[in-house]
């Protein structure tokens, strides 16, 4: 949207300033006496696998729909391999991309059935550290509950809110069990998290999915106490107002509560930090009243990329 009301195009000279201090973001184009490209053009298919893409009304970002897009199920690979998820060390996007173009790795549960010469086969891979990547893949099946939720790319689901799942329901089969209007109602969870929560749960693919991997020994339950995220801004208490430029919403709210914050809907004494978009209305009023500090988005990215 922004391309198109600035009319920006393939060749242009542009000024960017620091929006927020911290954001860079296109001002206008630069007037030259050059002829200039053609208007840009959305793609209206997936470059990586020519599948269609779509762009939810209240968002930015365009999507695919191909569930099985290469260039997705690696980004997933990726995440679910990542530290604060199953923390699969060893597992990095060259292994990745070579696991998924070769075929082997078609989803999460193929990791788990990967054999040392298999994985010894690959690029750049010697025995020991394919000895290696095998042993920490064994080495995450006992992950716990929390992590595998996080792992999966649940979308809203990320470390926080599977800890806050993790710690209620303790197994996958009972959250498996609890409808929309039980999840809807659990703090932190709300009705944008529960419905994309259930949507994920009851997609016959991923009930499969889950299934294989019960099969192949990953824990689906979490044993002793679900530990807090790590995270600079454990304990805060943040309110949401306004519209905001860089992220929807619950993208923002995510990012958050990743880094151990809460996201709360009403301005109290209790709230440390109101982030006030545009057209912000009563909610930084009463912040200001309150003495709360209150960020723009510049400076709640700034907060982000410091945890």
């Amino acid at each position: 949207d922004e391309i198109k009301r600035k009319d920006i195009r393939v060749g242009d000279q542009v000024v960017i300033e620091k929006a927020g201090e911290i954001i860079p973001q296109v001002v206008r184009v630069i007037e030259s006496s050059k002829e200039r490209g053609a208007p840009f053009k959305m793609p209206t298919a997936c470059p990586e696998c020519q599948a269609p893409i779509y762009r939810a009304e209240s968002e930015a970002v365009w999507r695919c729909v191909n569930s099985a897009c290469p260039a997705q199920l690696k980004e997933r690979l990726r995440y679910f391999a990542s530290r604060k998820a199953m923390d699969i060390d060893h597992l990095g996007p060259a292994v990745i991309e070579q696991l998924v173009d070769s075929g082997q790795v078609k989803n999460f549960s193929d990791l788990y059935t990967l054999k040392k010469d298999e994985v010894a086969s690959l690029e750049r891979l010697a025995d020991k550290s394919a000895q290696n990547l095998i042993e920490e893949i064994a080495k995450s099946k006992s992950a716990g509950l929390s992590r595998l939720l996080h792992g999966l790319g649940v979308r809203h689901v990320g470390q926080r809110t599977a800890i806050v799942l993790a710690r209620r329901f303790r197994s996958l089969d009972k959250l498996q069990e609890t409808p929309y209007d039980e999840l809807e109602k659990i703090d932190e969870i709300g009705p944008v998290i529960a419905e994309s929560l259930r949507a994920f749960l009851d997609r016959d693919t991923n009930r499969e999915e889950m299934e294989r991997l019960r099969q192949l020994g990953i824990l689906m339950e979490e044993q002793g106490d679900v530990p807090d995220s790590e995270g600079l801004l454990e304990g805060k208490q943040f309110v949401l107002t306004g519209t905001l430029s860089q992220l929807t919403r619950e993208e923002a709210k995510e990012k958050i509560q990743s880094l151990g914050g809460r996201v709360t809907s009403t301005v109290t004494q209790k709230t440390d930090y109101l982030v006030a978009g545009a057209s912000a209305g009563s909610k930084l009023e009463k912040a200001q009243k309150l003495g709360i500090q209150i960020l723009d988005e510049g400076a709640l990215q700034k907060l982000l990329q410091s945890g």
